[in-house]
């Protein structure tokens, strides 16, 4: 049996299992374009952000109660 022909027989052939693969497909594609998103962004703004500045605005603000 080919490889088409059983994809077709465990997917597609029922109602039920092609809408839970569609849900499944979505829900993995999303959380995938949100990881390449995010990654993305942190990569363009490494550097600027909060996260990367904390330290040296912890030591800052120390400095001044002095």
């Amino acid at each position: 049996m080919s490889l088409t022909q059983t994809v077709y027989n465990a997917v597609f052939k029922r109602t039920s299992t092609f809408a839970l693969a569609i849900v499944v497909g979505a829900v993995f594609f999303e959380r995938c374009f949100d990881q390449l998103g995010d990654g993305l962004y942190n990569y363009i703004n490494q550097g600027k952000q909060f996260k990367d500045l904390r330290k040296e605005i912890a030591l800052r603000e120390a400095g001044e109660d002095d």
